[in-house]
């Protein structure tokens, strides 16, 4: 119950206290004539009289209407709690001289009261009604409800007077001119400065893509490719069309210049800012932005096939689509930009298959379930959702059943919704609780902490191997997924990029001049464990929530993602949790379960080669790369307590005793390397390295011996 009421306390803070007066007015009035009918009743002059009085929380929700829907009657959907009350009013009216008719009419007033009532506590709307206005009126509207509820604005440390100043012009502009464009390219610039993936603009231009905050002045051109920037350095073409390709400009083709600018130039100087919280985001899909950004024709420079470099002129040849395109490829998101495209998440959310006979997936896109009452008044009020843990359960069990023994979980564009549907998954997982997330109020510029929402250890499947899928398309209550199951020891968060940066609660909306722009904002405050907003960037832009593994963006990685359209990402998952497989059984085969290496031979000495190395906590890439030098060099252990380890010619001299490796310069023998010898098998860990050895062949000693 303490958390229920924290959070209750938390929603009253979060609540529109205007509209709460509007609606406890009615409900009061509501009170006050179930009073006076138990009064009246039996006397007929009265009872008229309360008729009559039964119509006013009709006449209020009227006269509220008139204030706060005029000129936008969309908010009647947040508002239609107080509505639907002062309908329910005239309910009794017929019936109230007779005994049982009023008895039925009241109780169902009563309970559509109750419920009304406990629903506008926790979801009373930070509604701003500006449609009215001028622009310029609007705009500056706009700024003093985001200036006053703005649940990051100490956080993210904005100054709403400074930005003001800095668009208003732009604003005043659009109004002389009466360009709506404008004015909604001033109110974009204007929200993207706060770099904050809650707040957004809706617009009613159909011709912005969904993968982007783009401005109505950036509308993308279409030159017959999209670029990418690889992790070293280079941008390249993908997505590439005939135009370009007769040109001699291919997917993989390097792009050294961009409308004549240098292509790195151009990547910080003419991509517009689009609002993206992690700095290190908007900088992995700069290049994808900068391929739409020209006139009608650019000059376009690459490196040809001969190494030398071209210029061409391209041509903008209409619609945009390679861009588009590649931001589908980039997100693994067949339809990103597209109308369905919440619905397209929906039908894959909690969705699971085997990958192969050891490896398990699970598809977490939305974090909402098909009983939407549950999740908001039990597993949001509770913070305990035991529906979603169940149903999580059922279907890692199942999955066990065919086989599972490690498991991938894909949060790539995942929408969000209640982290408490996060956390249950994470409750299976975890050994302890954990008091990581919590749900506060905002008071004087500063934060403090109502309930907390954390996670209840039921550690089920603690014991296995599991990486989570992210990337910055992973927003809100997938954000929070993507945090809390990185912080525990048997998952490692994973993707090309980080997740986007954000997981307030939204709520707050204000509506522009004319009804055809408006922003929304977030009011709802989410903390951490140590009190601070939960997740959220500062104004340093560097993210609180990163991955542990980055997954590489090469030359073959983009081929296989914007050219083949191949899943890389889920891919590059299934190698590194068989890699984490092999080496945990590797392992556990070696020592016993304290982690000593047991069986040791007593017999050292002797001519060996190498045959694996593993760095100790070691990235996937790192793996990959030992690969190419694992199976390379010998070690030979001299019966005088000297040994050496030489590859390519080059030797690294050692001394050893019967537990330790030493460099031979280690004098002091501080610094030793424990090793084992199992059957002609040597391992020795340096606490970096783990390497084997096995033993030469009669053969491969004499023709070791030969070559030396």
């Amino acid at each position: 119950m303490k958390t229920f009421f924290g959070t209750l306390l938390h929603r009253l803070y979060t609540s529109n206290i205007e509209h709460l007066i509007w609606f406890g007015t009615v409900v009061v009035i509501m009170i006050i004539l179930a009073v006076l009918h138990h009064r009246w009743k039996g006397n007929d002059k009265k009872i008229h009289l309360w008729r009559m009085l039964c119509i006013l929380p009709a006449i209020i929700a009227v006269v509220h209407a008139f204030i706060y829907l005029r000129g936008f009657p969309d908010f009647i959907f947040g508002y239609f709690p107080l509505y639907g009350i002062a309908l329910f009013a005239l309910l009794p009216i017929p019936f109230a001289k007779r005994k049982n008719g009023y008895r039925i009419t009241a109780v169902v007033v009563g309970l559509v009261t109750c419920g009304f009532t406990f629903y506008f506590l926790g979801m009373s709307p930070f509604y701003f009604n500006h449609s009215r206005e001028s622009y310029t009126e609007s705009f500056h509207s706009l700024v003093k409800d985001m200036n006053r509820n703005y649940i990051l604005k100490e956080w993210k440390e904005v100054d709403f007077a400074a930005l003001e100043e800095k668009y208003m012009p732009m604003v005043r502009e659009a109004e002389q001119e009466q360009d709506e464009d404008k004015f909604a390219d001033a109110i974009m610039m204007f929200c993207c400065e706060l770099h904050d993936g809650h707040v957004h603009v809706i617009t009613d231009d159909k011709d912005r893509i969904g993968c982007a905050s783009y401005t109505s002045s950036y509308k993308p051109c279409e030159y017959g490719l999209a670029m990418v920037q690889l992790d070293n350095g280079n941008v390249i073409a993908v997505c590439t069309t005939d135009e370009v390709h007769e040109v001699g400009i291919e997917d993989g083709t390097v792009i050294t210049k961009w409308n004549g600018k240098d292509i790195l130039q151009a990547l910080k100087e003419d991509v517009p800012d689009l609002g993206m919280p992690v700095k290190a985001n908007a900088d992995r899909v700069a290049a994808m932005v900068l391929s739409g950004i020209g006139e009608e024709t650019i000059d376009v420079s690459f490196i040809d096939k001969s190494g030398m470099e071209q210029t061409v002129t391209l041509t903008d040849l209409g619609l945009p689509h390679t861009q588009l395109e590649a931001f589908r490829a980039y997100r693994h998101f067949e339809k990103l930009g597209e109308e369905d495209e919440f619905q397209s998440l929906a039908d894959e959310n909690f969705s699971t298959k085997m990958l192969d006979d050891k490896c398990a997936y699970l598809r977490l896109c939305v974090e909402s379930s098909d009983n939407g009452f549950y999740d908001i008044f039990v597993g949001y009020m509770t913070g305990n959702h035991a529906n979603a843990r169940e149903m999580f359960r059922e279907k890692l069990r199942d999955l066990k059943a065919q086989g599972m023994e490690y498991l991938i979980i894909d949060l790539r564009n995942n929408d969000g919704g209640y982290d408490e549907i996060a956390n249950a998954l994470c409750d299976l997982f975890a050994t302890e609780d954990m008091d990581h997330y919590a749900v506060g109020a905002r008071k004087n510029g500063s934060y403090k902490r109502t309930a907390i929402h954390g996670i209840r250890g039921d550690g089920e499947f603690a014991g296995m191997k599991v990486v989570a899928l992210t990337n910055y398309g992973c927003l809100s209550a997938g954000d929070g997924a993507s945090l809390y199951l990185s912080n525990l020891p048997n998952v490692t968060l994973a993707g090309l990029t980080d997740p986007y940066g954000c997981n307030q609660e939204t709520g707050g909306v204000s509506v522009l001049s004319g009804g055809h722009v408006y922003v929304g904002f977030p009011v709802g405050l989410v903390l951490d464990g140590n009190g601070d907003p939960n997740i959220d960037t500062r104004a340093d832009r560097i993210s609180r929530n990163p991955v542990e593994e980055r997954i590489p963006l090469n030359y073959d990685a983009a081929m296989k993602i914007f050219r083949d359209k191949e899943d890389y990402e889920l891919e590059w998952a299934v190698q590194y949790l068989e890699n984490a497989y092999a080496y945990d059984n590797w392992i556990d085969s070696v020592t016993d379960e304290q982690g000593v290496y047991i069986g040791q031979d007593k017999e050292v000495v002797g001519y060996y080669k190498r045959i694996g190395i593993a760095k100790v906590g070691g990235t996937y890439e790192e793996m990959l790369e030992l690969r190419d030098i694992e199976k390379r060099g010998y070690l030979v252990a001299a019966d005088d307590g000297t040994a050496y380890f030489e590859l390519d010619g080059e030797k690294t001299e050692y001394v050893f005793d019967s537990g330790n490796f030493y460099l031979s310069k280690d004098t002091d023998r501080a610094n030793g390397f424990r090793y084992t010898c199992i059957n002609g098998r040597l391992i020795i860990d340096d606490g970096t390295f783990i390497t084997q050895y096995l033993r030469l062949t009669d053969e491969e000693l004499a023709s070791y011996i030969g070559r030396n």
